[in-house]
């Protein structure tokens, strides 16, 4: 279905920040996806009513890939008066997110199968969001791969107009050269003011760190704050 997805245009023509993954989807996660219609939320190309998902005055977060949306439904758990708008565009991972939050009874997370720049752009309203989350996304560590990376300056421009002001957008990584990267990045632009924090006690270990772990690696978090 990646193929099929509405196209950023944040980003160059032809470049998006993830790969295609073709993956079978497991009989739990295709009934998910079948029975919890009312968790999903097709794209749209108009702006997204807040408010009528999740209830006036309820903050909203947005999740840039959620992956098997294991830390999606832990802090869903842990913060149930906040709403949680998880985006990716791998399907059996949405289909085990929506399972998930089925079998935890867990009603404040809502998924959507997109690009997660294309859904910013379109659907979510200038200065609406609460807060951003991207966990572990792709390091690219190729330099001629460096142009896919999430962070990059359209992609902060983006993210700082739909961030309410004073709201965070937290990133964590294990590639030690792409947190450089997302520091030089972000203190590049003036409308942003962070860096690296200690690792939040609320933030669960995600099924890429665990694999980071085991390869030797140190995941670290970043928060920035839009000005």
């Amino acid at each position: 279905m990646t193929e099929d997805l509405p196209r950023s245009t944040t980003l160059r023509p032809g470049i998006r920040t993830f790969k295609p993954r073709r993956s079978r989807i497991t009989p739990r996660a295709e009934q998910a996806l079948a029975r919890r219609t009312d968790l999903l939320i097709p794209f749209q190309d108009s702006l997204l009513d807040l408010a009528r998902v999740w209830g006036e005055g309820t903050d909203v977060i947005l999740e840039i890939g959620c992956g098997d949306g294991r830390a999606t439904v832990t802090m869903a758990g842990q913060q149930p008066d906040v709403g949680i708008w998880a985006v990716d565009v791998h399907t059996p991972g949405l289909g085990t997110l929506l399972a998930d939050l089925d079998v935890g009874a867990i009603t404040n997370v809502r998924v959507t199968e997109a690009d997660a720049l294309a859904v910013l752009e379109r659907m979510v309203t200038p200065h609406s969001l609460a807060g951003v989350r991207s966990y572990f996304p792709d390091p690219w560590p190729k330099a001629r791969h460096h142009k896919r990376r999430l962070v990059q300056p359209g992609v902060l421009a983006l993210v700082r107009s739909r961030l309410q002001p004073g709201a965070a957008w937290h990133l964590a990584t294990d590639w030690q050269e792409y947190a450089d990267a997302i520091l030089a990045e972000f203190a590049a632009d003036p409308g942003w003011i962070g860096g690296l924090i200690e690792r939040p006690a609320d933030r669960p270990i995600t099924h890429y760190e665990q694999r980071a772990l085991r390869e030797g690696r140190t995941a670290v978090d970043l928060q920035f704050i839009s000005r």
